[in-house]
């Protein structure tokens, strides 16, 4: 993956916090230096750049939100002066809301939903073929995105919109992988279940992967640091001849 002495280099959105902090520590264990970006949360980003660079690795921390194009070019561009190469995209930056039945979700919160976890990375995907595809002069790399079980299960009662936007990521991560498959460009979707996350707590139940446990075939939720490992092997060369494909990472549900 690198030329020369150089580490590759690994761009993880939203990473400062949940599966994309530990995504993040984990990359620069295996060697990697590590790009995130974060929405708002500057000191939990900085705490895990620090991270990064007690591993001995290199890290950039940029704040941008990916559902702005001009955000995303921004970011993309920070990369390139920083590092000068880019080997691996994991979409992971996403939102959800309050629990919710369809009929009380409203229309801005649909939109931005849907910006953040469908179009947003999107955006940052284009950026990175146009710096990995071999049609554009690159060297190849990886893209995983970030989906959830929520894609397959629907979220009803809970999060409907949120689960309607990671089958529209699910769909374009199908249609990517074979536009850029003979281009040296791998691209792979990870299906976390239910994890001990934060986003547990936005969504206004911090409890919810203890409450819903017992649904789990190995009853229990999963860690950040298991969905880190399936993402960073699918992003490795154990994984050369693997693309368009969906790992769930759920404990079986």
């Amino acid at each position: 993956m690198s030329e020369g002495s150089q580490a590759p280099v690994i761009l993880i959105t939203g990473g400062g916090r949940g599966v994309g902090a530990a995504t993040a520590r984990l990359a620069a264990e295996r060697g990697y230096d590590v790009a995130i970006s974060f929405a708002s949360n500057e000191a939990a980003a900085r705490a895990v750049a620090d991270d990064v660079r007690a591993a001995g690795r290199k890290a950039l921390a940029v704040q941008a939100d990916s559902a702005d194009p001009g955000q995303v070019v921004r970011l993309f561009s920070t990369i390139d002066q920083e590092f000068g190469r880019l080997d691996v995209l994991v979409n992971n930056a996403a939102i959800i809301a309050k629990q919710s039945r369809l009929e009380d979700i409203g229309y801005e919160r649909m939109q931005r939903i849907f910006a953040v976890n469908a179009i947003g990375p999107m955006l940052c995907a284009q950026q990175a073929a146009k710096r990995m595809s071999r049609r554009h002069g690159g060297r190849g790399g990886v893209v995983i995105n970030i989906s959830s079980a929520a894609a397959r299960l629907g979220s009803p009662d809970e999060y409907v919109d949120y689960a309607a936007s990671k089958g529209a990521l699910e769909t374009f991560s199908i249609g990517f992988a074979k536009e850029v498959a003979r281009e040296g460009v791998r691209v792979a979707c990870v299906r976390p279940g239910h994890i001990y996350t934060e986003m547990h707590a936005d969504g206004g139940e911090p409890g919810r992967v203890d409450r819903i446990k017992d649904t789990i075939p190995m009853g229990r939720g999963g860690r950040p640091e298991e969905v880190a490992r399936a993402i960073l092997w699918l992003a490795s060369d154990e994984a050369s001849f693997i693309t368009n494909t969906f790992l769930d990472v759920t404990g079986g549900k």
